[in-house]
């Protein structure tokens, strides 16, 4: 098989040194640059499968790799990855053609699955040991046969000790409006009340649709799914057949 090849664009050398080295050792061929300039000239005069771009870059906006990257190698698939992530930023790049909008950590490791994940969607298999590290983040549909006492257009609720719960969605049910890409849950998210917006689902190609997801109940929020978006990717890809229930966060319910 011929070997995939990565553009990775990082204004940090030790980053791109560390994926030649990681990525390189798993049979990709890697290449690196640090700023936009040199990205859109190195698609410009050299085909890649893959790339891999920061955002904030020192001399352009990262979406403009984006943009200059699948005008130039439409077939290529682009992910975007950020330590400052919003929403705005998330839309234009899907609406760019990016497949995919994650929050950093920009790690070598992390990284690698980035692209095994990719190109898994190309027919690669990917290793037990990736998929294993979402069980926590999805809710096999063997628990909740017995224990949903909510669910509504998409959304549920589950009771997972007293006073606690956990609020979700069903992935299957957004997949009618298209690729289902990001999920932006509020910041510094203390709280959720009944009937009210805590997080937003973007899903599409082009065609950006964007649902508003709400709190089935009021409550103290204990933690959140931070992995929401890499379970999505995972999801999307079959892989957790039983993991179509993606929880989002956890509340303590108010008395």
């Amino acid at each position: 098989m011929e070997k995939q090849r990565i553009l990775v664009v990082d204004d940090d050398p030790v980053i791109g040194l560390s994926c030649k080295r990681i990525l390189g050792a798993e049979g990709f061929t890697v290449f690196t640059v640090e700023d936009g300039e040199g990205a859109i000239e190195k698609v410009s005069n050299e085909e890649f499968d893959l790339v891999i771009t920061d955002i904030r870059l020192p001399d352009v906006y990262g979406l403009k790799v984006v943009q200059e990257s699948k005008t130039i190698q439409p077939k290529a698939d682009v992910v975007v990855i950020t330590g400052y992530p919003s929403l705005d930023d998330a839309k234009e790049s899907i609406r760019l053609g990016a497949l995919e909008y994650l929050e950093k950590p920009f790690t070598p490791d992390f990284m690698m699955n980035v692209a095994k994940r990719v190109f898994d969607k190309r027919g690669w298999i990917l290793k037990k040991a990736y998929i294993d590290q979402f069980r926590d983040y999805v809710v096999p549909s063997s628990e909740m046969d017995n224990l949903t006492v909510y669910y509504k257009d998409g959304t549920w609720a589950r009771p997972v000790q007293e006073g606690m719960w956990e609020i979700g969605i069903d992935v299957r049910n957004f997949l009618a409006g298209g690729q289902l890409l990001y999920v932006d849950i509020m910041k510094s998210l203390k709280e959720v009340v009944s009937g009210e917006t805590f997080a937003q689902l973007i899903s599409g190609g082009r065609n950006i649709i964007t649902y508003d997801i709400n709190a089935p109940m009021t409550g103290i929020v204990k933690s959140v799914n931070s992995h929401a978006n890499d379970a999505i990717c995972s999801l999307l890809k079959d892989h957790l057949s039983e993991g179509w229930f993606l929880w989002l966060v956890r509340i303590e319910t108010i008395k």
